[in-house]
């Protein structure tokens, strides 16, 4: 059977791993959907700069969203947003593979929920609490914070 006569498709990860997808959850990727018009539904899809466990999880997110919700029907809205703040409870490193996944295959949706998400854990957090929750070396000497004090001072008024 075809993919066009079953509307799936496999895609295949960087390091081999491959997944079923419908055609209306692959459509929520504008590089997918790219891949697709250019004449890769033939065969399988390659998501080159996606892991398996990461590309899983992506594909968790594009099944849950690939049907159009009414967006006056409030109940299943708040259970989709429901869903997506217990979908998007991961730890740092994998938050971050998603928000590049989601940015790599173009899933606005998906980028919009990670990129709220690193929002709102950073919110009200001073510079040295954030470096220590997302492990950022600080390495900056007291000339190097001077000289950027002094060249943004404009976002210090």
């Amino acid at each position: 059977m075809s993919s066009s006569e079953s509307n799936m498709w496999t895609l295949r990860s960087s390091d081999g791993a491959e997944f079923q997808i419908t055609e209306a959850a692959a459509m929520l990727s504008t590089t997918i959907k790219n891949l697709i018009d250019d004449g890769c539904k033939k065969d399988v899809i390659p998501i080159h700069n996606v892991e398996g466990e990461v590309l899983a999880k992506v594909l968790e997110y594009c099944n849950k969203h690939q049907y159009v919700i009414d967006v006056n029907d409030k109940a299943k809205v708040a259970e989709l947003r429901k869903w997506d703040r217990k979908f998007i409870k991961v730890d740092h490193p994998l938050l971050y593979e998603l928000l590049l996944a989601a940015n790599y295959l173009d899933i606005k949706g998906l980028l919009d929920l990670g990129v709220q998400t690193v929002s709102n854990k950073i919110t009200g957090k001073t510079a040295e609490e954030i470096r220590t929750m997302f492990d950022i070396k600080y390495d900056f000497t007291p000339e190097d914070e001077a000289e950027m004090a002094k060249d943004n001072k404009w976002s210090f008024d």
